[in-house]
């Protein structure tokens, strides 16, 4: 189980290096689109600053966030959508300091959070340490949108280690939201972290098996990527399958990125909308 202040010390860091890629910009570079077809930086950071708040509300306003939960029944397929245009028409400044009061209330709530509390969630409920790592999985995800749309190549960090850890455990989520059933067996999933380090999940003599590089694996299960352009192997069907429909975010099936359009594999050394 992670330990709930390092992930919330990592979402600190991953959400101040992206403050550092966009608060400098000219209001212009705003409006810029990113590889989410729709959305600009602006959409990103304020679907970022949206989703900061709905999970305040539910760590601190459990009833209210239910009230929250049927908004997002209701209208499955675009409440997300809606929710960062909302922020996305804010004047950049505006938009930014939403964005970095909000991120800061939300990490002090998780930090006082009593331990063994369980949060309520668009999918299952969440203790602090998930939900920092759900958090550093968007702000990861949606840098990335960000860093595509401005040309700039993100240095990766052992932070990834929070998302790849998410993405495994999502494994069954994964087969779900497709209406499948979830392999009864275990998975080994071997990958190479940014410095050379080896990181594994799974029993060693599991048969189906994942291999390759950290930050592949990251822009697959959060759908920055297609599985054509990254150096992943899968032994076994399931594995292979797994690959197909990874997703480490809530909500219905992500439609991904079609092959050659998101981030190629090596660029980076998260498509749906999570």
């Amino acid at each position: 189980m992670s330990d709930p202040a390092v992930v919330l010390d990592d979402l600190r860091s991953e959400s101040e290096d992206l403050d550092q890629l966009v608060s400098e910009l000219e209001p212009g570079r705003w409006a810029a689109p990113t590889p989410a077809p729709g959305w600009s930086v602006a959409h990103q950071i304020a679907h970022l600053a949206w989703t900061d708040a709905a999970a305040l509300t539910a760590v601190t306003d459990p009833g209210g966030f239910a009230a929250e939960v049927e908004k997002a029944l209701a209208a499955p397929h675009s409440f997300v959508d809606d929710g960062a245009q909302a922020g996305a028409a804010l004047p950049p400044g505006e938009l930014l300091s939403r964005w970095r009061a909000g991120r800061e209330t939300l990490l002090e709530a998780l930090r006082s959070a009593p331990a063994g509390t369980r949060f309520p969630w668009y999918g299952p409920p969440m203790s602090a340490a998930s939900m920092a790592t759900a958090r550093l999985m968007e702000t990861w995800a949606h840098g990335q949108d960000i860093a595509d749309a401005l040309g700039v190549v993100r240095r990766p960090t052992a932070r990834l280690a929070q998302v790849a850890r998410l993405g495994v455990r999502t494994r069954d989520f994964a087969f779900g939201v497709h209406g499948l059933t979830p392999p009864a067996e275990p998975f080994r999933v071997e990958l190479t972290g940014p410095g050379g380090e080896l990181w594994t999940y799974g029993p060693e003599d599991a048969a189906q098996r994942v291999t390759g590089p950290a930050i592949d694996f990251c822009l697959l299960v959060t759908q920055r990527a297609h599985r054509d352009d990254l150096a992943l192997r899968a032994e076994g069907a399931d594995a292979g399958r797994w690959l197909d429909i990874a997703q480490a975010f809530a909500g219905p099936p992500g439609a991904g990125r079609a092959p050659g359009a998101g981030t190629p594999a090596g660029d980076a050394a998260e498509g749906g909308k999570p």
